[in-house]
């Protein structure tokens, strides 16, 4: 008698994988590849290299600079950075070649996608200790080299208005990597997101006379500029915000997020 081969099978009862590994994973992850390595010293150099220049000029100038005039000047290369980095998080797993292992180890995609977005808040935050710490130096080395008082003032709305310009970037290139699953088309739409559809929307309040009434309803880019005013967006700004959010951020991200699930591993 043939004895039979016992049958493999998944064992349902093995615990998920603990949320906060999947997270530690996703940030080791991000720093681990090469593009991820240049992207973060990039994003630290960029903003010593932009404290330097604003030092120079100021103090070329004549001008005091102070903590908030710093911290909003490092906006610029974070802003142009993080969703790169945001995009990579994502469709590094295809072009690596790796979601069929992460998703193998971890079935649910749901909480894979999910973890990516908490490590992108997290690396967010990080990039904002970085601008402080910049923002720091440069208004201490302006208190030490100008000719004038150096203020140190910023308002918390300002804080967590920087903050969360930072974070909506980085969800912004998640949300795109998703939907693309290719790094050179994410990265490319994105960018002709954020730097051309703003140029034709104004063109088309110059030429367009009742667009100007739409624009600030769709603009998602000129809605997050009242973040990081002191007091915060009025109430009219908050409703800018949301709905351009809804249009630009909200429904795009949950059309990616269904895609991944959807999508094919090769």
């Amino acid at each position: 008698m043939t004895a039979l081969a016992p049958e493999v099978g998944i064992d349902l009862t093995r615990p998920r994988v603990p949320f906060v590994r999947l997270v530690r994973v996703e940030l080791r992850k991000l720093a681990d590849t090469r593009a991820g390595k240049w992207l973060l010293g990039t994003i630290a150099a960029i903003s010593l290299l932009v404290m330097i220049i604003m030092l120079w000029v100021g103090l070329a100038e004549d001008v005091n600079l102070g903590f908030t005039d710093f911290l909003a000047g490092m906006n610029i290369p974070m802003g142009v950075l993080l969703p790169v980095l945001g995009v990579l998080s994502v469709t590094s797993e295809w072009s690596q070649r790796t979601a069929l292992v992460t998703f193998t180890l971890e079935p649910n995609r749901g909480r894979v996608l999910a973890a990516k977005v908490v490590t992108g808040l997290i690396t967010a935050l990080f990039a904002v200790v970085a601008a402080l710490v910049a923002a720091t130096i440069g208004t201490l080395l302006m208190a030490v080299l100008g000719s004038g008082e150096t203020s140190w003032s910023i308002d918390a709305s300002q804080f967590v208005g920087f903050y969360a310009g930072q974070a909506l970037a980085l969800l912004m290139g998640i949300t795109f990597g998703m939907l693309l699953l290719s790094s050179p088309a994410a990265i490319v739409v994105y960018f002709a997101w954020a730097f051309v559809l703003p140029t034709i929307f104004g063109i088309a309040v110059a030429f367009i006379g009742w667009f100007g009434d739409v624009w600030p309803w769709i603009d998602f880019s000129a809605a997050q500029a009242p973040l990081f005013q002191a007091g915060g967006p009025s109430g009219e700004e908050w409703a800018h915000l949301g709905v351009s959010g809804l249009i630009w951020l909200v429904v795009p991200f949950v059309l990616g997020w269904f895609r991944v699930l959807r999508s094919e591993i090769k």
